[in-house]
């Protein structure tokens, strides 16, 4: 969505004292532990004039639960029927039902403008815990519910939220021996899907930049795989590089300001990096093998990559700038497709061994590492903003075709992303501003 369009702003002006929130809340959901017991929350219909304020908090509920920390209440076990959000709740029908949280709220269109405002109650305490208000156009009351639902998150775990993203991917269609292959990008429930490309060229590996709402991806149009940067508001594109061979994997470095790719040459494959200011570009590896799959750390400071120097492919770590190459994994099978957690303490990956591909994740130094899913086919891991969430994409045999997928870092909390084409390589993007 274009920044013009959306024109998104929490609206305080006001409502100090109605939002107010308390300084204390017993309502909490520990997210470090293995094994978590979802909370279970009482979600009502917002007050509107029409349906849209069901389908707003219907989004929220679908948002929470798909999380893994949240079970949203059935609204036919509700006692109360709020029938105006100002006022106090009767917690004490909310208790029967076992809602430790609540939330209520209404929906009012103002003209050309639709005011969105929501209360989050802790049931047992008595007590609000936060109250906000947004007003945007009528057309993006997704995104309200999305933005809402990750305020709710943050109050009771503490961190950030996810929901207020999108994913960009490769829509795939046809017959797999003449499938078309294209850039797509939607919300991160799988809604309000729209294709970026429309050529018969194969694009893969879109990443999302983490300051801009741009996507780098290699696509083979004209039969020669090169780096593209395509601005998603004006869907303009440039390519990065007129490169001898085969260029792969390109990946932003933290601060938007560079991109970071793999470059065939005389049978190997090396990681360059490219500033996109001056175009100018910096060779980082130099070895007869395939170094290729290069991702940064969220500091920028150090990138972790695949290579096969050692007899197949491992996962290696370097400083930004070529310096102290060093393996970090040591297990069973072989590790492909790295990607850094945003929050810097894990890194995700592909591993397949005994015919089976499996998604887990490691500490940066190779020690702790888990698998999450196992499976047919597993690939390409991306991260959801937050770091707790791996979107990746799965094959299944006699399938057809690949679809998406997301876990949580327990392993516990794995969700069908469902889209109308088969889908493969996501890129989870920053939140949205």
């Amino acid at each position: 969505m274009k920044r013009t369009f959306i024109r998104l702003m929490i609206a305080f002006a006001g409502m100090a004292v109605m939002f107010a929130a308390p300084a204390q809340a017993r309502v909490e959901i520990n997210i470090n532990q293995g094994n978590v017991e979802p909370l279970p929350i009482a979600i009502t219909d917002f007050q509107s004039a029409d349906a849209l304020g069901a389908q707003i908090s219907e989004v929220i509920a679908a948002d929470l639960k798909r999380s893994g920390l949240f079970a949203p209440i059935g609204k036919t076990a509700f006692i109360e029927k709020i029938a105006n959000p100002d006022q106090t709740p009767r917690f004490e029908d909310w208790k029967v039902i076992n809602a430790q949280a609540l939330v209520t709220g209404r929906v009012v269109r103002e003209g050309a403008r639709l005011r969105a405002e929501f209360r989050l109650w802790d049931t047992f305490s008595g007590q609000q815990m936060t109250g906000q208000q947004f007003y945007t156009q009528p057309e993006n009351w997704r995104r309200v519910a999305h933005i809402i639902a990750d305020a709710i998150y943050k109050q009771i775990t503490g961190e950030n939220g996810y929901f207020d993203t999108r994913v960009v991917f490769v829509s795939e269609n046809g017959p797999k021996n003449d499938r078309k292959r294209q850039l797509a990008i939607m919300d991160q429930d799988g809604f309000n899907l729209r294709v970026l490309t429309n050529t018969n060229d194969i694009v893969l590996t879109p990443r999302f930049s983490p300051s801009q709402q741009e996507v780098t991806y290699m696509s083979f149009e004209g039969g020669q795989p090169r780096v593209y940067l395509l601005q998603l508001e004006t869907g303009r594109r440039e390519v990065v590089g007129n490169f001898p061979g085969m260029t792969f994997s390109p990946r932003f470095s933290p601060d938007g300001q560079r991109v970071i790719m793999s470059l065939q040459q005389d049978g190997n494959s090396n990681i360059y990096t490219m500033d996109l200011r001056s175009r100018t570009t910096t060779r980082l590896t130099n070895t007869a093998a395939i170094d290729t799959s290069p991702s940064y750390a969220p500091d920028g400071r150090r990138i972790v990559f695949e290579s096969d120097r050692g007899g197949r492919q491992q996962l290696y770590v370097m400083n930004a700038d070529g310096s102290g190459q060093q393996r970090i994994s040591f297990g069973d099978g072989s590790y492909s497709t790295p990607v850094w957690s945003p929050r810097g303490d894990l890194i995700a990956f592909t591993k397949q061994s005994g015919g089976r591909f499996s998604i887990g994740v490691m500490r940066p130094d190779g020690s702790g590492e888990r698998i999450l899913t196992t499976g047919f086919h597993n690939e390409g891991p991306t991260w959801a903003p937050n770091g707790r969430v791996i979107m990746f994409f799965r094959e299944n045999a006699g399938s057809g075709g690949p679809q998406l997928y997301s876990i949580d870092l327990t392993g516990y909390n794995e969700q069908l992303i469902k889209t109308p084409s088969f889908a493969s390589d996501p890129a989870w993007s920053p939140l949205l501003e």
